[in-house]
């Protein structure tokens, strides 16, 4: 589970279900549409990171009987339910409120002061102080959650936040920065909404800005479910197979490799498959002179009155050249795992197929492109 993954998904809990509570409040005294999306954007806000930390949870469980390479795409799942419910509520309920509010514009203007619990309150102020709140709580969620997101980024190699939005392998980290960087624009077109409407008499400035929210949120969960899918889709590691073809290029004793594939389980985890054949001229020396230790071995297991059987000579000589030829294939593939591993430490699973060992004839002149 990553951690600055976790530490954001719970500060943007706590700072939206407090954002939440006190927006309704703004929007029941004052009326306002933009108001009332923006307090219906932070409860979903609150609940889909709900479903981030249980995908968090549940994606960081280990390997079992069920599941053999862990519990990691889980996370994808949840976060895919958290897009979906993200569009379908937020963005669903936000235009519903929008055009019911387009309907009654006339029956009640926003700017008027209210009575609550015997109290006379402006509308205008409360709503500019509760967004002034939010943005406070929110802003420091959005810090938190793009700091851990340019970390990850310097840690890649990646200069550009905006084109790693593409490339990042944590959608999770992705849905707390999209979702808290909406949340700081819808702040933008509450304000917009509510000063425009106050300052001009006409509520559909409020209306608009209120149907502009639902439109944002709809769009960025879109995205986000988009991302998620790609991770559910048996999705490729390129990265994870150009290291090992750099790998096995470097490793002398191998010729060439074939059907390679990989798969990407979640971000820490790659699996990664392929067949390689094996260079004779660098195989073969030095296996005569441990096939000769390994015959001896086993000869000198035998009583001493069978020692000089010819057959048994014969068949510790045959075995000899399997449990040698095994042992150094068994090493190269270990060999080739570990480098991998060591460059790329997210593949956590590599299998090696050793297809057979390429004679001298069948080695070209220059290697394939």
């Amino acid at each position: 589970m990553a951690h600055g993954s976790r530490t954001a998904v719970i500060t943007a809990i706590i700072s939206n279900s407090i954002v939440t509570v006190i927006k309704f409040f703004a929007a029941m005294i004052s009326g306002s549409a933009a108001m009332m999306n923006e307090s219906v954007h932070s409860l979903m806000d609150t609940l889909n990171q709900g479903f981030l930390l249980i995908g968090l949870r549940e994606g960081g469980r280990p390997a079992d009987n069920r599941y053999a390479f862990g519990h990691g795409q889980k996370k994808y799942l949840w976060n895919l339910w958290s897009a979906i419910g993200l569009f379908s509520i937020g963005s669903g309920l936000g235009l519903s409120h929008a055009w019911h509010s387009w309907h009654d514009l006339g029956t009640k203007v926003a700017s008027e002061p209210s009575i609550f619990m015997g109290l006379t309150l402006n509308p205008l102020w409360i709503n500019l102080a509760v967004l002034a709140i939010a943005f406070l709580l929110e802003g420091y969620s959005f810090l938190v959650a793009l700091k851990a997101y340019l970390i990850k980024m310097h840690n890649a190699g990646k200069s550009n936040p905006f084109s790693f939005l593409l490339e990042a392998d944590d959608p999770t980290l992705v849905a707390v920065v999209l979702e808290d960087s909406v949340a700081m624009l819808g702040l933008a077109f509450a304000a917009l909404g509510v000063g425009l409407t106050a300052f001009t008499g006409n509520g559909i400035w409020d209306v608009s800005f209120s149907a502009l929210i639902a439109i944002t949120l709809g769009m960025i969960a879109f995205y986000l479910g988009f991302t998620n899918m790609r991770f559910l889709a048996d999705l490729r590691d390129s990265e994870a197979e150009a290291t090992f073809l750099r790998v096995t290029k470097k490793h002398h004793q191998v010729e060439r490799c074939h059907d390679l594939r990989s798969i990407i389980i979640d971000e820490t985890n790659t699996i990664l498959v392929a067949e390689i054949e094996l260079r004779e001229e660098a195989v073969v020396p030095g296996l005569h002179e441990r096939i000769q230790a390994e015959r001896e071995a086993i000869l000198s297991q035998l009583p001493s009155k069978k020692r000089n059987d010819a057959k048994l000579h014969c068949y510790a000589a045959a075995r000899a050249s399997v449990i040698v030829t095994l042992q150094r294939t068994e090493e190269i593939i270990d060999e080739l795992e570990t480098a991998v591993k060591k460059a790329l430490p997210r593949v956590s699973h590599v299998t090696i197929e050793v297809e057979g060992i390429a004679t001298l004839a069948e080695i070209p002149d220059e290697p394939p492109p």
